[in-house]
């Protein structure tokens, strides 16, 4: 029996949490990971929108594939023999933004050489990549795609919720309701308002509560507004 993905959501540590929250959003995503190494095709893409989570899967899937992680500007054909040394599946966050096609054709031609894997995540399918080598598009097209989606209400709770007692703090619920109705639905947001709250609190010696929260929110609005 698999057993099912773990994902970040500790404050210390990136990558490295056991806890894992499965919804709609991930759902698909999460169940395609699990299947591996007896995916149907050489090569997987996690598309979805920014912080949607796409870079806490792809490296949790690396953590248990044994994968290289390749920035997209690390990756040319002449760090290719380095880049392959050992390894058998590899991961490209971003790989929509800037990459070396003709590498990336070669890397996925020698990981097919060794039965290997291939894990490339976008903001967009591949249909949508502008790719100009005929055979780069031809191999992105065939590949295995799953969309993430942005957390619903219901997860950006749980994972307020997990964020605030990883810190010993156990926050009331009117609190989280007051977040999750004014926070942008991402990870990154979940875990940037609970480490600013944190920091407020302490540095005022206040618990946290809603006008706290409020205040926090209402500044940060405006930083972001600059």
């Amino acid at each position: 029996m698999k057993t099912q993905l773990p994902l970040c959501l500790g404050h210390q540590s990136a990558y490295g949490d056991t806890d894992f929250f499965v919804a709609p959003c991930n759902q698909e995503a999460v169940t395609w990971l699990d299947c591996w190494p007896d995916w149907p095709s050489q090569t997987t893409v996690l598309y979805g929108p920014a912080r949607c989570g796409k870079t806490h899967l792809a490296h949790v899937w690396q953590s248990r594939s044994g994968a290289r992680v390749i920035p997209p500007k690390h990756l040319t054909t002449d760090a290719l023999p380095e880049i392959l040394e050992g390894v058998t599946a590899c991961v490209i966050d971003n790989v929509d933004e800037e990459v070396d096609e003709l590498a990336l054709l070669h890397l996925h031609n020698m990981l097919g050489e060794r039965s290997g894997h291939l894990l490339l995540t976008s903001s967009a399918p591949p249909t949508r990549w502008r790719f100009q080598l005929k055979d780069l598009r031809s191999r992105m097209n065939a590949a295995s795609s799953v969309a993430v989606g942005f957390p619903d209400d219901a997860l950006i709770s749980r994972i307020l919720i997990k964020l605030f007692a990883d810190r010993q703090l156990h926050i009331g619920t009117d609190v989280i309701g007051f977040l999750v109705t004014r926070i942008e639905r991402s990870f990154e947001s979940a875990h940037k308002i609970v480490n600013l709250l944190d920091e407020a609190a302490l540095a005022g010696h206040r618990r946290i509560t809603v006008p706290l929260a409020r205040d926090v929110v209402n500044k940060l609005g405006k930083r972001e507004e600059e």
